[in-house]
Parts: structure tokens; sequence; C-alpha cells
């Protein structure tokens, strides 16, 4: 078994591969699912005792070189990638999370410059740390805008305000991975994970997948209790001098339903008709 967070994720990305994910010939009845670790070995090109080493965290100081093997042999993207390294300790290490962190007064006027959009600053734990007053009326459905994992978790209006909840959920999940790869110590994300593990079977199935992924470029449709069904495209802005914070700002196409929509979520926000 394995007994370091390393040994685990290897494990758990091992686990969901098949031989012809990987373009191997499978032969014969397998009696649990997933790659075997030699298999993977023959593909990273290591002795099988190396890597069942690495696996049950017995082999402390793999070499770089190593790994990106083990990483390909595992098909990771880029995000698994670098979790694969941080979490091997081969990777920059990061400042400890400040206990919340805080936004600066230029972003906070960057936000309001955007009225006829949501946007907001987020943090590595998906903390919601600032947004300006249309992102305030966009997330409103909600008992409190705290922090993306519990409102999609644990807050009733989660289930109805994204279209695609299992894709919200997933996406969350992995954010939250991701976090704990930049810093493992990182007191506040893990008693998210434990608060969330506690509360919900569904994330504790999802955590144990070790999906890793930040925040990508996409398109998200919503269901306002307001102003309906809203699809939005959004893009994640790295902030620069505060490590571990993004500008996440969303945008409905020109002269479409949802940029209606928004307008009308403006118009209600203006005039204080929403809670």
């Amino acid at each position: 078994m394995p007994t370091t967070a390393l040994g685990a994720f290897l494990t758990a990305r091992r686990a969901r591969l098949t031989p012809g994910d990987v373009g191997l010939v499978s032969s014969g009845t397998r009696r649990v699912a997933g790659l075997r670790r030699e298999e993977i070995a023959v593909l990273a090109g290591v002795s099988v005792d190396y890597y069942t080493r690495l696996e049950q965290g017995r082999e402390r100081n793999p070499s770089s070189s190593v790994l990106a093997a083990v990483a390909r042999a595992l098909d990771l993207g880029p995000d698994a990638h670098d979790h694969l390294f941080r979490l091997a300790g081969l990777s920059p290490g990061s400042a400890p999370t400040p206990a919340r962190p805080q936004v600066g007064q230029s972003l906070r006027e960057l936000l309001d410059a955007w009225p006829d959009t949501p946007a907001v600053v987020i943090d590595r734990r998906l903390d919601l740390l600032a947004g300006n007053a249309l992102a305030d009326a966009f997330y409103v459905d909600f008992t409190e805008a705290d922090n993306l994992v519990r409102m999609t978790f644990l807050d009733p209006a989660g289930m109805t305000f994204f279209a695609d909840w299992r894709r919200a959920a997933e996406a969350c999940v992995a954010n939250l991975r991701l976090a704990l790869g930049h810093d493992p110590h990182d007191r506040r994300a893990r008693e998210l994970v434990e608060e969330m593990g506690a509360a919900s079977a569904e994330f504790r199935r999802l955590w144990g997948r070790h999906d890793v992924q930040g925040k990508t470029h996409e398109a998200k449709t919503f269901r306002h209790g307001a102003v309906g069904e809203l699809t939005l495209s959004y893009h994640a802005f790295d902030v620069r001098d505060a490590p571990g914070q993004q500008l996440i700002v969303y945008r409905a196409e020109p002269h479409s339903r949802s940029a209606e929509a928004l307008r009308l979520l403006g118009t209600l926000a203006v005039s204080r008709w929403l809670r």
C-alpha cells in the first residue's frame, strides 16, 4: 500500500489506465483494473523494483528524468505532470498560504472597471477573495459565496446553478488537489479537504481519483434564479504580485441571449431588486 501522497497519486493514476490507452496489447484476464506496475516500469524505462519503491513511498529521491518518464507512461496532462514533480519535492516550493489572502487595492479597482461582466479574484483553495457588483449578483442564489468547493458540494443552489454539475464538481476537486501540490502543508486547504470528505460521499469519490487540473479557458452554462440560463466563457489570469491568486473574468457572446441576461442582471443589481 502507498504510504506517501506521491505513492497514492501514482497508484490512482495507474489504476485508471488500460493497456489500450498506452498502446499495449492486453493478454489474459486481469484481476484488477488498470495497468500493472511492471507495465508502467517498461513504459517508463525503469526497473520494476525501482517503480515499486517509488509507488510504495520507499524511493525518497527520484530524479527529474525518471519522473518525466513516469509522467509520460501515465499519460499525465500538464497540470498533473507538474503536480507529480511537486509531490516528489522537485519543483520550487511556494510560501505558506496566509490565513486569508488579501486583495490589493489596485486589483479591487480593476474589478470595478468591468461593470458589465462578472469578475472575481480567487486563491488556489478556491476561496472567493473579492468580486465586483455584477459578480455579487451572479452568485446571489448561494447562501454564502465564500468558496467554490463548498458552494458546489454543500449549498443546495449548486445543483441548479451549475448546469453541468458533475463537470463543475470534478473541476473543483482537481483544482483543490493542485493547490495541495503547490503547498502540501497548506493547513487551510487540508482542513477544507477534511471538511468536504466528511460531508460529501461524491467529494470522497472524486478525491480518490487524484485528478489534477488548474483553471482553463472554456464556456460554462449557469442557471440563475432571476435571469435564467447563461452561457459564459471565462479567462483566468495569474496575479503577478500575489502568487496563488487568479483574476477570473466571465463574458457572454455579444448580442446573445446570455449577453441580454447579463445586462438584466446588472440592472437588477443596481436597482437593489436582488437580495
